[in-house]
Order: C-alpha cells, then structure tokens, then sequence
C-alpha cells in the first residue's frame, strides 16, 4: 500500500487560497488514483475531487468546481490540491487517499485503501 502524507494546511482569510500537498511513498505512484476527501466538525466525510492515476481524469464535487484544481507529479511523488477563493465553509481536516486502479477515480471514500493522516484547513478572518 501507498503512504501518504499531506502538507500545506493552515489558517488562511475568506477569499485566500492554499495549496495542499500529498507526498507519497512506497509503491509506484503511476498505478494509483488519488481523492482528496475533507471532514469538517461534526459532519460526514466528504469526497472533494480526484485524479486518475496519469492526471488524464479529475472530479470534483460541484460545491468545489471552479475553486478548487487537483493536479499530480508522477514524477516527483506527490499530488496537490490547489484551493481558491476559499470560504468558511471550507474548514475541515482534508486527507488524501490512494487506490491501485488505471483511467479512473472516485469521490467515494468506501473505493479507497490508503489514506494519509490529514491536514488542517481554517479559514477565518
């Protein structure tokens, strides 16, 4: 299995922008789709976009289309979540997650088997 550490979380202003990073480590990166879940207080779980394995596909929830650009660096191991326009909405713990699977991704939590330990996202002014 992949292991994943995510990075670049923080507190940021309403309308800021962040970059989330997740490092992987101890597989081959290329053969994995990657989701990008988050949790807020209190809530479920939530699916906020993927990528399949070659950065060929990506989804995203609809609440996050347009602010939020997933992209991925097979190259160097890591896969990133660029979020703007941030809102305090968007406040949660946001994971990473990897399945060994080609073409696609999912935003389902169930389809994934490694998961990363999370990052803090607080936006406030």
């Amino acid at each position: 299995q992949l292991q994943l550490v995510e990075s670049g979380g923080g507190l940021v202003q309403p309308g800021g922008s962040l970059r989330l990073s997740c490092a992987a480590a101890g597989g081959t990166p290329d053969y994995y789709a990657i989701g990008w879940f988050r949790q807020a207080p209190g809530k479920e779980r939530e699916g906020v976009s993927c990528i399949n394995n070659d950065g060929g596909w990506t989804n995203y929830v609809d609440s996050v289309k347009g602010r939020f650009t997933v992209s991925r660096d097979n190259a160097k191991n890591m896969v990133y979540l660029q979020i703007d326009e941030l809102k305090p909405e968007d406040t949660a713990v946001y994971y990473c997650a990897a399945r060994q699977l080609f073409r696609i991704c999912a935003l389902a939590g169930t389809w994934y088997d490694s998961w990363g330990q999370g990052t803090q996202v607080t936006v406030s002014s």
